[in-house]
């Protein structure tokens, strides 16, 4: 069975598709934030203008127009619909790295107060910068990571109080 993924766009707009239909577009990246697509033969180019890995929430800038898209996978489809709440069951402490990646920028230091959303660090990767944000308001209990680390999968890379 292959995995099912939902995208809404501008809150408005719900597209369904699978990892089969994922993997036959035809598609490159020239830069880290660009993704040529070649569509029913026309040529569109693409630009990731903001990204949210962990609320997988994306900017996307087509031929001028900018979308906001929410992508969800077939686990958050199911959570949603028995009205479950990750973040209601536990309280997050640590960040740890979502995939391997290199710590390009770290925006907080340890004691600093962070609001719910607010950057923490950018990690590259996949030649994509994602911005991860605090799940919650917190203090910045310690930040084992520094700029230009490789990380690995769930690395800590800040630990909060």
């Amino acid at each position: 069975m292959s995995k099912l993924y939902k995208a809404k766009v501008n809150d408005e707009f719900e597209f369904e598709f699978t990892q089969e239909e994922i993997d036959k577009v035809d598609s490159f990246s020239p830069t880290s934030k660009q993704i040529h697509i070649l569509h029913e033969n026309q040529s569109v180019t693409t630009e990731v203008i903001q990204q949210n890995f962990n609320q997988q929430a994306y900017q996307i800038k087509v031929n001028s127009n900018i979308y906001k898209v929410q992508i969800s996978n077939d686990l958050d489809v199911l959570i949603k619909e028995m009205g479950l709440s990750l973040a209601a069951s536990s309280q997050i402490n640590e960040i740890k790295a979502p995939m391997p990646g290199l710590i390009l920028d770290i925006k907080v230091e340890e004691g600093q107060e962070v609001k719910e959303g607010e950057t923490l660090l950018i990690l590259e990767a996949m030649k994509m910068e994602n911005s991860i944000t605090a799940p919650r308001d917190a203090v910045i209990k310690k930040v084992p990571i520094t700029q230009g680390n490789t990380v690995a999968k769930n690395e800590l890379l800040i630990e909060m109080e």
